[in-house]
């Protein structure tokens, strides 16, 4: 994307998003996608354009006077036809609150382009909370039991990072060789934000056996430092790893639509939390996280806890006397 159809002012959002604030081509690119839409809303709520042919409204027209128009009223309505219309659900509802208050926030304290930011007090829609999902112990250990095929050594390390390390698939692809020094990773996480990951022997083991099967010649430029490597010779893709982890799921007997990537983080940090008794401030260090709330969804309890919990009650094993049971 390259924004060249927002008005100026979106534009300069956008880039001080991305320059500025650290937030990732892809954030920034849902946050055009977003605005888009809203001044899409703006102009059919105010007679300016027509829903007929809504998602080819133009608005690099709009002029910065426009947003002197807008309401906390508008902004609502906008949420309501989201709602109502794109069917989008509370968290992507939520999503285009947090951009809102952000676009408006830029405009009233960086851009002074408003008098008043009327976003300050628009509030998000209430998301229910949500266990993640992730592979038991068993699960995890059949999943690294069936990779196989040609590139069985890279697949295998992929596997055994995202299980032993809770990366995000993007950490991962990546990662160069430069990052890797003895038992320390140095990854670039979200917003741009470098943390170092600590290698355990079974990280260490299988980058061992990947490394002695990389590919060295033929790589092509500028992909010479990638770790992982595809089998075009280039630096491997997102879509490349979710198709490999997906076979290797299958072959491992788990439904892969239920299982994702993504889960497989979910499943380093729940796995750490239950069975390594890793400090929640620890945990958050490890992931990434920069608020510690993001990370406490990795403390619950499995069913297994909560029917041990129970047993573990000292009135459970009571038993009514057969003298009890007759009739007063």
């Amino acid at each position: 994307m390259d924004y060249q159809d927002a008005p100026a002012f979106v534009q300069d959002f956008l880039i001080y998003m991305e320059t500025i604030k650290g937030r990732s081509k892809r954030t920034v690119d849902g946050y055009y996608t977003d605005l888009r839409t809203m001044f899409r809303f703006l102009k059919v709520h105010k007679g300016l354009a027509s829903m007929e042919d809504f998602h080819n409204i133009p608005i690099d027209d709009i002029p910065a006077s426009f947003l002197q128009s807008i309401t906390l009223h508008d902004l609502y309505a906008f949420l309501s036809f989201a709602s109502r219309e794109l069917l989008n659900n509370a968290n992507s509802r939520a999503r285009k609150v947090s951009c809102i208050k952000s676009f408006f926030k830029y405009l009233d304290t960086k851009a002074n382009l408003l008098s008043e930011n009327v976003a300050k007090d628009l509030d998000a829609p209430k998301i229910a909370k949500s266990l993640p999902r992730y592979l038991n112990l068993e699960e995890s250990v059949s999943l690294l039991s069936h990779i196989d095929g040609t590139y069985k050594e890279r697949d295998f390390c992929m596997v055994t990072l995202f299980l032993n390390c809770g990366l995000r698939l993007s950490e991962l692809v990546g990662i160069n060789l430069r990052d890797i020094k003895d038992d320390r990773l140095t990854v670039i996480g979200k917003g741009n934000k470098e943390r170092t990951v600590y290698l355990n022997q079974a990280c260490l083991d299988a980058l061992s056996a990947y490394l002695a099967v990389r590919p060295r010649d033929g790589i092509k430029a500028p992909d010479q430092d990638a770790l992982f490597i595809s089998r075009h010779n280039r630096r491997i893709n997102t879509r490349t790893v979710q198709k490999a982890i997906q076979k290797h799921m299958e072959a491992a007997g788990l439904d892969s639509s239920k299982y994702t990537v993504h889960k497989l983080r979910h499943t380093a940090a729940t796995l750490m939390y239950q069975y390594g008794h890793v400090d929640i401030r620890l945990l958050q260090e490890i992931l990434g996280h920069t608020n510690l709330a993001t990370t406490e969804i990795y403390t619950h309890v499995d069913n297994n806890q909560l029917r041990d919990a129970t047993t573990k009650n000292p009135l459970a094993g009571f038993q009514r006397t057969a003298e009890d049971k007759k009739p007063h």
